[in-house]
Parts: structure tokens; sequence; C-alpha cells
């Protein structure tokens, strides 16, 4: 079960713990399936440590899951996974950016450095970096601002579920577009 994400710096090929964190993965993977995170930034990175994505508003404080889009307003977060033996152990660990316990809707991060065992058993890992260290480094070197964001926007381009175990939703074919987003979002900061 896996994702290839397309960013501006390069290819990241991410695997899925779908057994382990089914609702998280799921989400994810439809998400990717909509092109929803297609146009996001990565909006915040703090070098060695992790780089956050997954904002459609590239703010930091917006984005929805799936299970909104399917089910309404009561559903745009879902509850946490966190399993205490799938830990932030090494470098491109992939976990849900929460806004609080149980509140996961579509930002994520990716570990840019090994031990963060500090973060295990406050956030969902729900998978890993199987290819693109390369574009990883390249993301963690990027220069940034004192708040983390990067001077030069650092985008998701594409998303390519390779892999998906789980059956389409009746309504997920109404959220697929025809294409990707082209060109930069409206409100974008330069």
């Amino acid at each position: 079960m896996s994702v290839m994400v397309v960013t501006s710096l390069g290819d990241l090929v991410i695997d899925l713990f779908t057994d382990r964190c089914p609702l998280t993965c799921k989400n994810f993977l439809k998400l990717c399936k909509t092109k929803y995170y297609n146009g996001c930034l990565f909006h915040t990175i703090q070098k060695d440590f992790t780089a956050q994505t997954g904002d459609p508003t590239g703010t930091g404080s917006g984005g929805d899951s799936v299970y909104k889009f399917l089910y309404g307003d009561q559903a745009r977060f879902f509850g946490d996974e966190i399993h205490l033996d799938v830990k932030h152990a090494k470098t491109g660990t992939v976990a849900m950016a929460s806004a609080g316990e149980n509140l996961n809707a579509s930002q994520f991060y990716i570990t840019l450095r090994d031990d963060l065992d500090y973060l295990d058993g406050k956030h969902t890992v729900f998978g890993e970096i199987a290819e693109g260290f390369e574009a990883l480094t390249r993301i963690n070197e990027a220069y940034v601002d004192e708040k983390g964001r990067p001077y030069k926007n650092i985008r998701i381009k594409h998303t390519y579920v390779l892999d998906d175990p789980f059956d389409d939703p009746p309504l997920l074919s109404e959220l697929i577009p025809d294409a990707s987003p082209e060109g930069k979002p409206k409100d974008e900061v330069v």
C-alpha cells in the first residue's frame, strides 16, 4: 500500500501501515485520489525535525478529512490510531499533524532525522518513506524564516496512488476532478 508524492524538490514514495492504521491510511489514500493534496505547500519545515504539509490553505491551520466530504461537517476530524510500538525512530516517518487528541484531518508531517521518540504516543504514525530520501534531504536543507516557512515555496505537485487496499466509497467518484489544479493558488504568498 503506497503513494508517490511528487514535490517541487523530487519524488517521495510512502509505504502505508494500512493494517495498523486503516482509518488514517484510508483518509490519506482517498485524499490523494481526489487530488486534494496537489498544490499543497510544505508550510512548516523545522530543520532536522519535521516537514509539515497537507493544508490546502498553506497556512498550517486548515484542512479537512475525506470523511467530511463524504459524511458532512461533523466528520471533519477523525480519531487517533496510536500504537506505542510504532515509533518515530527513523528519518522519513510519516504521521498525522493533529489539532489535538482525536482531531486528525488532512495535515501530516515527515520526520527529518532519526530518534524523535518524544513524539511517540502523541501522533498517529501511519507510514514511512520508502524511496526519495534525496528529495527529503533537499526539503530539510531549505532556507526558512523564523517561523519555519520556506523562503522558496516547496509544493506537492501530484499524488499517485500506487496500491490501495480499500474500496472507494460510492460518493468518492464525485470528488475526483478530471485534472490536477494548474498554476498557483489565488492567495499565494510570494
